[in-house]
Protein backbone atom coordinates (compact mmCIF):
# COMPACT_ATOMS: atom_id res chain seq x y z
CA UNK A 1 0.00 0.00 0.00
CA UNK A 2 0.86 3.43 -0.85
CA UNK A 3 1.92 5.99 1.82
CA UNK A 4 -0.55 8.77 1.43
CA UNK A 5 2.70 11.27 1.29
CA UNK A 6 3.49 9.51 -2.12
CA UNK A 7 0.19 8.75 -2.93
CA UNK A 8 -0.85 12.91 -2.60
CA UNK A 9 2.53 14.38 -3.95
CA UNK A 10 2.08 11.97 -7.25
CA UNK A 11 -1.22 13.67 -7.31
CA UNK A 12 0.22 17.32 -7.69
CA UNK A 13 2.47 16.06 -10.17
CA UNK A 14 -0.90 14.94 -12.27
CA UNK A 15 -2.39 18.46 -11.63
CA UNK A 16 0.51 20.46 -12.28
CA UNK A 17 0.87 18.17 -15.25
CA UNK A 18 -2.31 19.89 -16.42
CA UNK A 19 -1.84 23.20 -15.51
CA UNK A 20 1.85 23.53 -17.28
CA UNK A 21 -0.32 22.83 -20.63
CA UNK A 22 -2.63 25.96 -20.01
CA UNK A 23 -1.62 29.58 -21.35
CA UNK A 24 -2.40 32.19 -18.78
CA UNK A 25 -1.64 34.98 -20.67
CA UNK A 26 -4.92 35.85 -21.48
CA UNK A 27 -6.22 35.36 -18.11
CA UNK A 28 -7.37 38.64 -16.80
CA UNK A 29 -5.87 41.12 -14.78
CA UNK A 30 -7.59 39.87 -11.34
CA UNK A 31 -7.29 36.38 -11.69
CA UNK A 32 -3.85 36.66 -12.49
CA UNK A 33 -3.41 38.78 -9.29
CA UNK A 34 -5.15 35.65 -7.38
CA UNK A 35 -3.23 33.02 -9.42
CA UNK A 36 0.10 34.30 -8.51
CA UNK A 37 -0.76 34.69 -4.91
CA UNK A 38 -2.00 30.91 -4.93
CA UNK A 39 1.06 29.69 -6.71
CA UNK A 40 3.48 31.61 -3.80
CA UNK A 41 1.19 29.91 -1.17
CA UNK A 42 1.20 26.55 -2.52
CA UNK A 43 5.13 26.50 -3.65
CA UNK A 44 6.27 27.79 0.05
CA UNK A 45 3.57 25.08 1.91
CA UNK A 46 5.35 22.60 -0.62
CA UNK A 47 9.18 24.04 0.35
CA UNK A 48 7.93 23.37 4.04
CA UNK A 49 6.54 19.83 3.82
CA UNK A 50 9.96 18.96 2.33
CA UNK A 51 11.94 20.83 5.18
CA UNK A 52 9.78 18.75 7.12
CA UNK A 53 10.62 15.51 5.81
CA UNK A 54 14.18 16.26 5.90
CA UNK A 55 14.56 16.91 9.48
CA UNK A 56 13.47 13.17 10.12
CA UNK A 57 15.41 11.92 6.78
CA UNK A 58 18.88 11.23 8.31
CA UNK A 59 18.39 7.74 8.00
CA UNK A 60 18.29 8.13 4.06
CA UNK A 61 21.86 9.62 4.30
CA UNK A 62 23.01 7.00 6.19
CA UNK A 63 21.74 4.39 4.28
CA UNK A 64 23.51 5.44 0.80
CA UNK A 65 26.61 6.25 2.91
CA UNK A 66 26.35 10.47 2.70
CA UNK A 67 27.47 12.58 5.57
CA UNK A 68 23.89 14.25 5.92
CA UNK A 69 20.36 14.22 4.22
CA UNK A 70 20.96 17.86 3.06
CA UNK A 71 24.39 16.44 0.76
CA UNK A 72 22.48 13.85 -0.37
CA UNK A 73 19.58 15.74 -1.74
CA UNK A 74 21.52 18.07 -3.46
CA UNK A 75 23.51 14.83 -4.91
CA UNK A 76 20.21 13.18 -6.22
CA UNK A 77 18.87 16.29 -7.22
CA UNK A 78 20.99 18.38 -8.96
CA UNK A 79 20.26 21.74 -6.42
CA UNK A 80 22.93 23.96 -4.64
CA UNK A 81 24.57 22.56 -1.49
CA UNK A 82 23.62 25.69 -0.36
CA UNK A 83 19.34 25.55 -0.64
CA UNK A 84 19.13 22.03 0.40
CA UNK A 85 21.25 23.05 3.90
CA UNK A 86 19.19 25.93 4.45
CA UNK A 87 15.79 23.82 4.34
CA UNK A 88 17.77 21.60 6.36
CA UNK A 89 18.24 24.36 8.56
CA UNK A 90 14.84 25.28 8.94
CA UNK A 91 12.96 22.29 9.00
CA UNK A 92 15.13 20.86 11.93
CA UNK A 93 14.51 24.17 13.78
CA UNK A 94 11.11 23.73 13.39
CA UNK A 95 10.85 20.07 14.50
CA UNK A 96 12.82 20.31 17.65
CA UNK A 97 12.08 23.69 18.98
CA UNK A 98 9.86 25.73 17.02
CA UNK A 99 6.93 23.84 16.36
CA UNK A 100 4.40 26.69 16.15
CA UNK A 101 6.12 28.61 13.61
CA UNK A 102 6.37 24.44 12.03
CA UNK A 103 2.74 24.29 11.87
CA UNK A 104 1.93 28.07 10.36
CA UNK A 105 4.96 26.95 7.79
CA UNK A 106 2.80 24.02 6.56
CA UNK A 107 -0.62 26.01 6.42
CA UNK A 108 0.56 28.68 4.57
CA UNK A 109 0.10 30.93 7.33
CA UNK A 110 4.16 31.98 6.74
CA UNK A 111 6.27 31.74 3.69
CA UNK A 112 9.20 30.20 3.88
CA UNK A 113 11.67 33.26 3.64
CA UNK A 114 9.84 34.72 6.87
CA UNK A 115 10.39 31.32 7.99
CA UNK A 116 13.85 31.65 8.53
CA UNK A 117 14.10 35.35 9.30
CA UNK A 118 11.50 34.02 12.31
CA UNK A 119 13.60 30.78 13.28
CA UNK A 120 16.59 32.58 13.49
CA UNK A 121 15.68 35.00 15.26
CA UNK A 122 14.69 33.08 18.00
CA UNK A 123 17.60 31.09 17.94
CA UNK A 124 19.45 33.70 18.42
CA UNK A 125 16.95 34.78 21.64
CA UNK A 126 17.43 31.28 22.83
CA UNK A 127 21.28 31.40 23.02
CA UNK A 128 20.95 34.79 25.20
CA UNK A 129 19.73 32.50 27.89
CA UNK A 130 22.82 33.09 30.32
CA UNK A 131 23.04 36.79 29.70
CA UNK A 132 19.88 37.30 31.28
CA UNK A 133 19.06 37.20 34.81
CA UNK A 134 15.82 34.77 34.88
CA UNK A 135 15.28 31.13 35.74
CA UNK A 136 15.07 28.46 33.00
CA UNK A 137 10.90 28.10 33.33
CA UNK A 138 10.35 31.60 33.00
CA UNK A 139 12.83 31.92 29.79
CA UNK A 140 10.81 29.15 28.57
CA UNK A 141 7.72 31.23 28.64
CA UNK A 142 9.09 34.36 27.05
CA UNK A 143 10.30 32.16 24.04
CA UNK A 144 7.05 30.62 23.78
CA UNK A 145 5.46 34.49 23.52
CA UNK A 146 8.66 35.72 21.45
CA UNK A 147 7.14 33.02 18.86
CA UNK A 148 3.72 33.37 18.99
CA UNK A 149 4.19 37.27 18.26
CA UNK A 150 6.66 36.67 15.26
CA UNK A 151 4.29 34.16 13.67
CA UNK A 152 1.22 36.66 14.20
CA UNK A 153 3.36 39.73 12.40
CA UNK A 154 4.28 37.25 9.65
CA UNK A 155 0.54 38.37 7.87
CA UNK A 156 1.29 42.24 7.81
CA UNK A 157 5.60 42.36 7.28
CA UNK A 158 7.56 40.39 5.24
CA UNK A 159 11.26 39.11 5.46
CA UNK A 160 13.10 42.65 6.51
CA UNK A 161 10.78 43.78 8.51
CA UNK A 162 10.76 40.46 10.29
CA UNK A 163 14.45 40.94 10.81
CA UNK A 164 14.23 44.16 12.63
CA UNK A 165 11.23 42.92 14.57
CA UNK A 166 13.54 39.46 15.72
CA UNK A 167 16.29 41.87 16.57
CA UNK A 168 13.80 44.02 19.08
CA UNK A 169 11.49 41.07 20.43
CA UNK A 170 12.57 41.30 24.03
CA UNK A 171 10.89 44.62 23.65
CA UNK A 172 7.73 43.26 23.12
CA UNK A 173 7.53 40.27 25.54
CA UNK A 174 9.64 40.68 28.20
CA UNK A 175 10.40 45.06 27.93
CA UNK A 176 12.01 44.50 31.49
CA UNK A 177 15.03 42.34 30.01
CA UNK A 178 15.75 43.96 27.28
CA UNK A 179 18.10 46.77 28.64
CA UNK A 180 19.75 44.01 30.37
CA UNK A 181 20.60 41.74 27.73
CA UNK A 182 21.39 44.61 24.77
CA UNK A 183 23.74 45.92 27.59
CA UNK A 184 25.60 42.42 27.89
CA UNK A 185 25.46 41.66 24.30
CA UNK A 186 26.87 44.89 23.51
CA UNK A 187 29.72 44.13 25.90
CA UNK A 188 30.28 40.92 24.35
CA UNK A 189 30.44 41.79 20.73
CA UNK A 190 32.94 45.05 21.97
CA UNK A 191 35.01 42.44 23.22
CA UNK A 192 34.95 40.34 20.68
CA UNK A 193 35.72 43.32 18.54
CA UNK A 194 39.11 44.05 20.42
CA UNK A 195 40.00 40.86 19.64
CA UNK A 196 39.55 40.89 16.13
CA UNK A 197 40.87 44.11 15.31
CA UNK A 198 43.73 43.86 12.73
CA UNK A 199 45.33 46.18 10.45
CA UNK A 200 47.64 45.12 7.42
CA UNK A 201 49.55 47.13 4.72
CA UNK A 202 50.04 46.17 1.20
CA UNK A 203 52.31 47.53 -0.83
CA UNK A 204 51.16 47.60 -4.58
CA UNK A 205 54.38 48.24 -6.83
CA UNK A 206 52.95 51.18 -8.06
CA UNK A 207 53.35 53.84 -5.72
CA UNK A 208 50.51 53.07 -3.52
CA UNK A 209 49.72 50.74 -0.66
CA UNK A 210 46.49 49.12 0.09
CA UNK A 211 45.53 49.18 4.07
CA UNK A 212 43.08 46.70 4.97
CA UNK A 213 41.85 47.22 8.88
CA UNK A 214 39.13 45.88 10.97
CA UNK A 215 38.17 47.62 13.95
CA UNK A 216 35.73 48.13 16.66
CA UNK A 217 32.76 50.78 15.88
CA UNK A 218 33.90 53.15 18.15
CA UNK A 219 37.19 53.37 17.08
CA UNK A 220 35.73 53.58 13.41
CA UNK A 221 33.82 56.64 14.23
CA UNK A 222 36.19 58.34 15.61
CA UNK A 223 38.69 58.16 12.85
CA UNK A 224 36.20 58.98 10.64
CA UNK A 225 35.53 62.15 13.04
CA UNK A 226 39.07 63.22 12.47
CA UNK A 227 38.84 62.21 9.03
CA UNK A 228 35.94 64.34 8.18
CA UNK A 229 37.51 67.66 9.98
CA UNK A 230 39.96 67.50 7.20
CA UNK A 231 36.96 67.58 4.27
CA UNK A 232 33.64 68.52 3.66
CA UNK A 233 31.09 66.50 4.83
CA UNK A 234 29.90 63.86 2.08
CA UNK A 235 26.96 65.55 -0.18
CA UNK A 236 24.12 63.67 -2.12
CA UNK A 237 25.56 62.97 -5.35
CA UNK A 238 28.35 61.52 -3.44
CA UNK A 239 30.71 63.89 -4.54
CA UNK A 240 32.69 67.18 -3.19
CA UNK A 241 33.79 69.96 -5.50
CA UNK A 242 37.41 71.40 -4.77
CA UNK A 243 38.45 73.81 -6.96
CA UNK A 244 35.78 73.35 -9.74
CA UNK A 245 36.47 69.92 -10.06
CA UNK A 246 34.01 66.72 -8.55
CA UNK A 247 36.08 64.89 -6.50
CA UNK A 248 34.47 61.37 -5.09
CA UNK A 249 34.30 61.41 -1.37
CA UNK A 250 36.37 58.27 -1.04
CA UNK A 251 39.22 60.03 -2.26
CA UNK A 252 38.55 63.09 -0.54
CA UNK A 253 38.54 60.38 2.70
CA UNK A 254 42.36 58.96 1.91
CA UNK A 255 43.75 62.39 1.27
CA UNK A 256 42.08 63.60 4.60
CA UNK A 257 44.20 60.63 5.99
CA UNK A 258 47.27 61.54 4.75
CA UNK A 259 46.82 65.27 6.18
CA UNK A 260 45.46 63.45 9.33
CA UNK A 261 49.16 61.43 9.90
CA UNK A 262 50.97 64.92 8.51
CA UNK A 263 49.51 66.95 11.09
CA UNK A 264 50.77 64.77 14.10
CA UNK A 265 53.93 65.83 16.11
CA UNK A 266 56.51 63.52 15.95
CA UNK A 267 57.68 65.02 18.54
CA UNK A 268 55.16 64.19 20.42
CA UNK A 269 53.97 60.65 21.34
CA UNK A 270 50.80 60.46 21.38
CA UNK A 271 48.69 59.88 24.35
CA UNK A 272 46.15 56.47 24.55
CA UNK A 273 47.53 55.62 20.99
CA UNK A 274 46.61 59.13 19.34
CA UNK A 275 44.60 62.42 20.64
CA UNK A 276 41.33 61.32 20.66
CA UNK A 277 38.53 62.95 18.52
CA UNK A 278 35.61 65.24 19.69
CA UNK A 279 32.29 62.84 19.76
CA UNK A 280 29.42 63.61 20.56
CA UNK A 281 27.25 60.71 22.83
CA UNK A 282 23.47 60.25 24.17
CA UNK A 283 22.87 58.15 27.22
CA UNK A 284 20.42 57.91 29.99
CA UNK A 285 21.44 60.15 33.49
CA UNK A 286 21.28 56.44 35.22
CA UNK A 287 23.38 54.36 32.66
CA UNK A 288 26.03 57.55 32.80
CA UNK A 289 26.58 57.23 36.70
CA UNK A 290 26.21 53.18 36.98
CA UNK A 291 28.14 52.39 34.12
CA UNK A 292 25.08 50.03 33.67
CA UNK A 293 23.01 49.93 30.35
CA UNK A 294 23.83 51.43 26.84
CA UNK A 295 24.62 54.75 25.01
CA UNK A 296 24.46 55.66 21.40
CA UNK A 297 27.16 57.61 19.24
CA UNK A 298 26.65 60.21 16.90
CA UNK A 299 26.11 57.48 13.68
CA UNK A 300 23.07 55.30 15.16
CA UNK A 301 25.43 52.99 16.34
CA UNK A 302 25.46 51.69 20.54
CA UNK A 303 27.70 51.05 22.56
CA UNK A 304 27.77 49.69 26.30
CA UNK A 305 27.44 52.62 28.58
CA UNK A 306 30.85 51.24 30.39
CA UNK A 307 32.41 51.46 27.26
CA UNK A 308 31.29 54.67 26.95
CA UNK A 309 32.50 55.91 30.47
CA UNK A 310 35.90 54.31 29.36
CA UNK A 311 36.40 55.97 26.64
CA UNK A 312 35.69 59.61 28.79
CA UNK A 313 38.39 58.96 29.92
CA UNK A 314 40.63 59.02 27.17
CA UNK A 315 38.54 60.99 24.47
CA UNK A 316 37.25 64.26 23.94
CA UNK A 317 33.40 62.54 24.27
CA UNK A 318 30.67 65.22 25.03
CA UNK A 319 27.81 63.23 26.72
CA UNK A 320 24.39 64.57 25.69
CA UNK A 321 23.32 63.59 28.94
CA UNK A 322 19.10 62.64 29.03
CA UNK A 323 17.03 62.11 32.13
CA UNK A 324 13.44 60.77 33.21
CA UNK A 325 11.44 60.62 29.29
CA UNK A 326 14.65 60.94 27.66
CA UNK A 327 14.44 64.76 28.33
CA UNK A 328 18.26 66.53 27.37
CA UNK A 329 19.49 67.69 30.87
CA UNK A 330 22.41 68.88 29.74
CA UNK A 331 25.65 68.72 27.60
CA UNK A 332 28.97 67.89 29.03
CA UNK A 333 32.07 69.52 28.67
CA UNK A 334 35.83 67.77 28.13
CA UNK A 335 37.72 69.15 31.44
CA UNK A 336 37.43 65.25 32.21
CA UNK A 337 40.51 65.15 30.09
CA UNK A 338 44.16 64.46 31.86
CA UNK A 339 46.30 67.37 30.65
CA UNK A 340 49.59 66.21 29.02
CA UNK A 341 51.27 67.81 32.24
CA UNK A 342 49.11 65.59 34.51
CA UNK A 343 50.07 62.77 32.38
CA UNK A 344 53.71 63.02 33.26
CA UNK A 345 53.36 63.52 36.98
CA UNK A 346 51.13 59.99 36.95
CA UNK A 347 53.89 58.24 34.74
CA UNK A 348 56.65 59.15 37.23
CA UNK A 349 54.35 58.64 40.39
CA UNK A 350 52.79 55.13 38.95
CA UNK A 351 55.90 53.65 36.42
CA UNK A 352 53.36 50.75 35.53
CA UNK A 353 49.72 49.76 34.88
CA UNK A 354 48.73 49.61 38.57
CA UNK A 355 46.43 46.62 38.27
CA UNK A 356 47.51 43.97 40.68
CA UNK A 357 50.40 41.72 38.79
CA UNK A 358 50.73 44.20 35.60
CA UNK A 359 54.21 45.93 34.51
CA UNK A 360 52.90 47.20 30.98
CA UNK A 361 54.84 50.36 31.22
CA UNK A 362 53.47 54.05 31.99
CA UNK A 363 54.09 54.98 28.05
CA UNK A 364 51.66 52.55 27.36
CA UNK A 365 48.93 53.05 29.61
CA UNK A 366 45.66 54.98 29.98
CA UNK A 367 44.84 57.55 32.87
CA UNK A 368 41.75 56.34 34.55
CA UNK A 369 39.40 58.02 37.27
CA UNK A 370 39.24 56.29 40.06
CA UNK A 371 36.42 58.17 41.16
CA UNK A 372 34.32 58.35 38.08
CA UNK A 373 34.11 61.40 36.31
CA UNK A 374 30.43 61.31 35.89
CA UNK A 375 30.15 61.12 39.29
CA UNK A 376 31.56 63.87 40.90
CA UNK A 377 35.30 62.80 40.27
CA UNK A 378 37.73 65.29 39.66
CA UNK A 379 40.11 65.10 37.33
CA UNK A 380 43.40 65.67 39.42
CA UNK A 381 46.80 63.48 40.17
CA UNK A 382 44.66 62.25 43.62
CA UNK A 383 41.88 61.06 41.59
CA UNK A 384 44.02 59.38 38.69
CA UNK A 385 45.46 56.54 38.16
CA UNK A 386 47.35 54.71 35.04
CA UNK A 387 45.64 51.20 33.80
CA UNK A 388 46.83 49.32 30.65
CA UNK A 389 44.17 49.05 28.00
CA UNK A 390 43.26 45.52 29.34
CA UNK A 391 42.57 46.39 32.73
CA UNK A 392 41.32 49.64 31.79
CA UNK A 393 38.43 47.73 30.13
CA UNK A 394 38.10 45.28 32.80
CA UNK A 395 37.72 48.17 35.34
CA UNK A 396 34.67 49.03 33.08
CA UNK A 397 33.31 45.50 32.62
CA UNK A 398 30.34 44.58 34.74
CA UNK A 399 31.91 40.93 34.55
CA UNK A 400 34.83 41.91 36.99
CA UNK A 401 34.64 43.34 40.67
CA UNK A 402 37.62 45.27 41.46
CA UNK A 403 39.19 46.89 44.62
CA UNK A 404 42.26 48.79 45.70
CA UNK A 405 44.88 47.29 47.60
CA UNK A 406 46.74 48.50 50.67
CA UNK A 407 49.36 49.78 47.90
CA UNK A 408 47.39 51.01 45.74
CA UNK A 409 47.18 48.96 43.25
CA UNK A 410 43.61 47.19 41.72
CA UNK A 411 42.95 44.06 41.92
CA UNK A 412 40.37 42.38 40.18
CA UNK A 413 38.20 39.14 40.51
CA UNK A 414 35.71 37.55 38.31
CA UNK A 415 32.21 37.76 39.75
CA UNK A 416 30.98 34.27 41.08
Amino acid sequence: MVHPLLAGAASIEDVLDKLVGLEPVFLPVAEKREALLALARLSSRVEALQAKLIACAGDVAEADGHRDVAGWLAHRTHVSGAAARRAQRLGVACDRRWQRLGGALLAGQVNVDQGHVIAGALDDLASAASLVSVGAGEWGGILVRAEQHLVEQAKHFGPRELRRLGERILEVVAPELAEELEGRQLADAERRARRRTSLRIQHLGDGTALIKARLPEAVALRLKTSLEAFTSPRRADGRCARDGEAVPYERRMGEAFCSLLEALDPARPPLHGGDATTMMITMDLAALTTGLGTATLADGSRITAGEARRMACTANLVPAVLGTRSVPLGLGHTARLFTPAQRKALALRDRECRADGCSIPAAWTEAHHLQPWSLGGRTDLANGILLCSRHHHLVHDYRYLHDRMPNGDIRFALRS
